[in-house]
């Protein structure tokens, strides 16, 4: 089976202080338990997503494969001289929407997104996860999360992946402007397929760019989309119809 999750360790005496200043959630959350972040570029654009997990003697850090060497590597660069070492382990990196076994952690993005568990043992579970994260408008790494993504754009607030009280790290300014001092254009919708589609498909509305298709379930799948243009859609083989800009399950559940 192909290895889709790497687990990083951060050790050292400097170790959440050191994150602290580099990522968009508040590490200090991590204590005893696990939360959402993103690290980015200073122009405020998307690198990794990860969970970040609070130990004893270490912080876990829980990233796609695919973006694992990129990461700890950029980590790397910044860590100068403080007191932080940061080396992959052989932890297994499992999840699940059944009942959660003995030291696991709840999703932080959402409840329905189950557990974590991190050990020896392959513990994963059958859910069909494309279909959840399309459901709930959760992001994919590589897929909705690209170097172009801006992360508000993606739903990182919503998802709890991003603390605008904690203070400066990198690319912050530029999260907390697009926060606090523009309207969002763009964006994560959930949209309607009538037709055949797949992830990648371009979508166009009345013949000009409306954005681009991503993960797909059935007759449901995610887009990224210029609001201004979400209507009349089409793809090359399908008809799109936007559901929603925000997952109804977070709308009540803030209601």
């Amino acid at each position: 089976m192909t290895k889709t999750r790497t687990v990083l360790s951060i050790t050292g005496n400097d170790r959440v202080s050191f994150l602290q200043g580099l990522v968009t959630n508040d590490v200090e959350k991590a204590k005893d338990g696990i939360v959402y972040a993103a690290l980015l570029t200073p122009q405020g654009k998307f690198i990794a997503d990860f969970f970040i997990i609070g130990r004893a003697d270490d912080l876990l850090i829980d990233v796609a494969t695919s973006h694992a060497a990129q990461l700890a590597q950029r980590l790397n660069m910044y860590r100068l001289r403080a007191d932080v070492q940061i080396t992959e382990t052989d932890l297994i990196a499992s999840k699940g929407t059944g009942a959660a076994p003995k030291d696991a952690l709840p999703d932080s993005r959402h409840h329905d997104l189950g557990w974590r568990a991190y050990g020896d043992t392959d513990i994963n579970d059958n859910t069909d996860w494309v279909a959840m994260h399309v459901d709930l408008m959760v992001p994919e790494t590589g897929v909705e999360l690209t170097p172009d993504s801006y992360i508000l754009e993606l739903g990182f607030e919503r998802l709890n992946g991003i603390d605008f009280r904690k203070g400066c790290y990198v690319g912050q300014e530029i999260a907390a402007r697009m926060k606090h001092k523009t309207e969002l254009k763009k964006g994560l919708a959930q949209v309607k397929i009538v037709g055949t589609a797949q992830s990648g498909d371009e979508i166009t509305t009345n013949g000009k760019p409306a954005g681009t298709l991503h993960s797909v379930a059935g007759e449901t799948g995610l887009a990224y989309l210029r609001f201004d243009r979400a209507t009349d859609m089409q793809t090359a083989n399908a008809a799109l119809t936007l559901i929603t800009t925000a997952p109804a399950s977070f709308r009540q559940n803030n209601s």
